[in-house]
């Protein structure tokens, strides 16, 4: 069965009064041409997705924490606030450096995923040319990770891209184009959760290696939907067939490294519920402090995630991370990027009993 959900940009989710500003900006913008200012209308008009759609009461995430509330709905109003400035600018260069400058560090990532939807949805759609690719080669190559995770919403959210994803994200970097797909999942899950989550399916259009990517950016939705709750999120991912856990649970540790949510109380749970998964907790918590070092804006529950779950710094799980991709080999029936997540896996499970 495939569900059918309505674009979170469609014209039904805004007002009268967000369309009429555009009309009066006319004089303001002195546009070079009509074409120009219809383009513009679409850019900032028609894709302009309210900040109502991340609240967790929206969304309906399962949040008993207050705090969890807080976080969760911050970082969604930072994706969005690097969405829609990308809407906006008419240069990437001046994006990235507008994100830089008003971002705080610790959230930076999260804009520069949410300045790369918008990039390729304006691509995608024929109203830009080349911008996600000069915008990740250009000021969001610190952010690459985030960048092609923020490129995998824009392509859950257009038709054609969904049902030819192979071909959307073989145009991407031949190691971190599943990333993309990584982000797809994490869409699906945020947005579609009764669905994914409930029900456990999965995009028709999805096979191969692409159904563990996904699989990873959903176990990170996971850790959103049910509140930073550990309980609740082992909950769920035990209800999936076996063979999903381990990339579930991989997208957990990095999403509870990476966008925060756990003390060293839930850290502990994690790492009891995920059993015999933990290497894929560890591997997923290292890739978020590589993301954050190579992007350097480095956070304290970053590092607080590593030393429970990678028994490591964050500085030295980044490291093993960085060696591991090293002489990685080119693309057959294992993708590069699993061969280095499964380097990672081995690697911290052999520092970890070097501790011990």
């Amino acid at each position: 069965m495939i569900h059918r959900q309505r674009p979170l940009f469609s014209a039904h989710n805004h007002s009268r009064v967000s369309v009429d500003k555009y009309f009066d900006q006319i004089h303001e913008r002195r546009p070079a041409s009509l074409k120009l200012w219809i383009v513009d209308i679409i850019r900032r008009g028609t894709l302009e997705i309210a900040r109502e759609n991340v609240t967790v009461q929206r969304r309906k995430f399962h949040c008993l924490r207050s705090e969890a509330t807080k976080r969760i709905e911050q970082i969604g109003f930072t994706f969005l606030e690097g969405y829609h400035e990308a809407l906006a600018s008419s240069s990437v260069m001046a994006l990235g450096e507008h994100i830089e400058q008003t971002v705080i560090a610790q959230n930076r990532g999260f804009a520069f995923e949410g300045a790369a939807m918008a990039l390729m949805l304006l691509d995608q759609l024929g109203l830009s040319r080349r911008s996600f690719s000069d915008f990740l080669y250009g000021p969001g190559a610190r952010h690459a990770y985030m960048v092609h995770v923020g490129a995998g919403w824009a392509l859950a959210r257009l038709p054609w891209a969904r049902w030819r994803l192979r071909h959307a994200v073989s145009k991407l970097d031949p190691l971190l184009r599943w990333l993309s797909v990584d982000g797809f999942g994490f869409h699906e899950g945020y947005f579609n959760w009764p669905v994914t989550l409930g029900r456990h399916a999965m995009p028709r259009s999805i096979g191969g290696y692409a159904r563990r990517a996904f699989d990873q950016g959903l176990g990170r939705s996971i850790w959103f939907v049910e509140g930073t709750d550990p309980d609740q999120v082992g909950t769920s991912i035990s209800g999936f067939p076996a063979p999903r856990q381990r990339d579930l649970w991989s997208g957990v540790g990095l999403a509870c490294a990476y966008a925060g949510g756990a003390g060293p109380t839930e850290l502990l749970r994690i790492k009891k519920l995920a059993g015999e998964h933990m290497p894929a907790v560890a591997q997923g918590a290292a890739f978020a402090a590589e993301a954050r070092d190579r992007a350097d804006n480095p956070v304290e529950h970053c590092e607080l995630a590593c030393r429970y779950l990678c028994d490591l710094s964050a500085k030295a799980a980044a490291s093993l991370t960085q060696e591991a991709k090293k002489t990685l080999p080119c693309d057959e029936a294992i993708p590069a990027y699993e061969i280095w997540r499964t380097r990672v896996q081995a690697r911290l499970s052999r520092a970890g009993k070097e501790v011990l």
